[in-house]
């Protein structure tokens, strides 16, 4: 074999290398925007647990224009927040069976609405906006969010013995459970 086929072949080679290794590259998984996540914990003797995706502020104002006051919301992003418990339970002292729901908020510069809706598995939006049929609301309380004792940059549930909290900015939106 001559040189310049020797020169072409290798060429060829490392060619094909440096392709292959640019076509794998850009299969690498990126990380989600709104990543994946659970809090859990014990009111009493439920075990509670919520699965939601983790928006972050990212600079963006929040309460009232990203997540508008007064429209029903995901309560994170993505797929519909879900909320489960393994025991009946009271919530803001009114009776939540064992199960799993849907769960959705309405924001309001001085009151919520906590949305449980039987409705599992679904997108958390659609083009009319939170996706969920209101026929299959099993609980709706009324709640008073408050001023976080911190920025929270990325969207957070904290369970504690009393209850549980979303934390996202400045605002902290406490649910009293027992």
């Amino acid at each position: 074999m001559n040189s310049q086929k020797k020169n072409f072949l290798v060429l060829t080679v490392l060619f094909l290398l440096a392709m292959t290794s640019s076509v794998f590259a850009q299969d690498a998984p990126k990380p989600k925007a709104s990543p994946a996540q659970t809090a859990t914990g014990k009111v009493g003797a439920a075990n509670i647990s919520i699965a939601y995706s983790s928006p972050s502020v990212k600079g963006r104002k929040v309460w009232g224009e990203l997540v508008p006051y007064g429209k029903a919301w995901r309560a994170g992003a993505n797929e519909a927040t879900t909320f489960t418990t393994d025991k009946d339970i009271m919530v803001q002292g009114k009776a939540l069976k064992a199960g799993k729901y849907s769960l959705f908020m309405v924001p309001g510069e001085k009151e919520w609405q906590i949305i449980f809706n039987s409705q599992t598995g679904q997108w958390g939006t659609n083009r009319q906006g939170a996706n969920f049929d209101p026929a299959n609301n099993v609980l709706t309380v009324n709640v008073t969010p408050k001023k976080a004792a911190k920025m929270n940059e990325a969207l957070a549930y904290n369970i504690t013995p009393k209850g549980f909290s979303l934390l996202w900015e400045n605002l902290e939106v406490p649910v009293a459970i027992k």
